[in-house]
């Protein structure tokens, strides 16, 4: 996804046709009164966050391989991280693609990042806050947390972090890449492409299992694992107001979904891929227990590489409160949806646009953003 001439690239949908019965879009809301407010520009950004009990400072990753901060809305000269030297940016869907603060952040200092290596894999690695100045990091507090390999292929790295409400790290990975999942990996719960992960870092570096892993005790299988069976996670989400998990994941040739798993639910999910992509078939085979998504975005209405957002808790946005919102790369239309197990309502677009949309993100403070990969990262207000 580099801008005009790839601009899906990074999260990678594989070509496009024409499907038939799938979920719609409707008309903005009559009473929408929000709008877009520019935050600053950036080299090709991807993702932003907060820190938690940092309500003022706000994070933004950079693909190259660095973050930049804000503080107070304004930026400072220099990043809080910068470890391009490290980052493998020279495919389209690789870099540094997120970060995620520990939930004890302002005690520990720990957080977390995902890049890609220079053998296309992925790692994992924790680092600190510098003593002293908050606004940067130190460099060589590095200590690896888990590299997952990803030699063969360039695209489909995922590239989610996440801690979730019990404080585990999620991670979501992409299904290795090629197309079609040549190798069928996003059922083979052997090997940890095309997953979300949850793992218990250690101070130290390295993790441990949380014990309540679906697999953390099955011989041949991989006790990282929550859910399986995602072509490219590239973005998911917990509301914070209730704990729900929404992940979307971006598809093949005719759909992207969403999918969705209430608080204390989720543990071994199977979405499908590669036996459906979305809830249509898409080859050969059996996926057990396959969940559908409670939402489908066809290729034939535009989208192409699904961006998923967050519900909306930020109490200032009340026309979008409780409402999940989410995007494209392909397609600038931002839309919102209601979410509940096993289905989506009262889906429809809110009036704003981004063009190349790369990730939405949430500040420690509840507000929530969009950003764009060709620069801009703009918050989301009420007019």
């Amino acid at each position: 996804m580099l801008l005009a001439g790839a601009a899906a690239a990074l999260v990678a949908a594989c070509g496009s046709s024409t499907p038939s019965g799938a979920a719609s879009v409707s008309q903005p809301a009559r009473t929408s009164r929000i709008g877009l407010q520019r935050i600053g520009t950036f080299d090709q950004p991807v993702f932003l966050t907060g820190a938690p009990g940092e309500p003022g400072r706000v994070f933004v990753v950079e693909r190259p391989g660095r973050i930049a901060v804000l503080s107070g809305g304004r930026r400072s000269p220099k990043p809080f991280l910068d470890i391009s030297s490290k980052v493998n940016s020279s495919g389209g869907e690789q870099g540094l693609l997120s970060v995620a603060f520990a939930p004890d952040y302002r005690t520990s200092g720990r957080f977390y990042v995902y890049y890609t290596d220079a053998s296309n894999n992925i790692r994992i690695v924790q680092y600190r806050r510098a003593s002293g100045s908050p606004d940067r990091a130190d460099p060589g507090s590095a200590r690896g947390v888990l590299t997952i390999d990803h030699h063969a292929e360039t695209n489909h790295n995922g590239g989610q972090l996440g801690f979730g409400p019990e404080g585990d790290l999620y991670i979501g990975v992409g299904d290795g890449g090629s197309e079609g999942d040549p190798h069928d990996y996003g059922q083979n719960t052997d090997v940890l492409l095309g997953k979300v992960l949850r793992i218990s870092p250690l101070a130290g570096g390295g993790y441990a299992i949380p014990p309540g892993n679906p697999f953390a005790k099955a011989a041949g299988h991989r006790g990282e694992i929550w859910a399986y069976g995602l072509r490219n996670p590239w973005r998911f989400s917990f509301d914070r107001k209730t704990g729900d998990l929404i992940i979307a994941d971006v598809g093949q040739d005719k759909y992207e979904e969403i999918d969705f798993a209430r608080h204390g639910t989720g543990a071994g999910a199977n979405y499908g891929w590669s036996i459906f992509e979305a809830d249509s078939r898409y080859k050969p085979g059996s996926a057990p227990g396959a969940i559908k998504p409670v939402l489908v975005a066809p290729h034939s209405a535009g989208y192409c590489a699904i961006i998923g957002g967050f519900v909306v808790r930020d109490p200032s946005l009340r026309r979008l409160y409780g409402r999940y919102l989410y995007g494209d790369n392909c397609k600038p239309q931002i839309s919102s949806a209601l979410l509940s197990s096993g289905h989506a309502r009262d889906n429809r677009a809110t009036g704003l646009s981004v063009d190349s949309l790369s990730a939405f993100g949430e500040d420690d403070a509840g507000h929530i953003y969009a950003v764009s990969l060709g620069g801009p990262v703009y918050r989301i207000l009420a007019r």
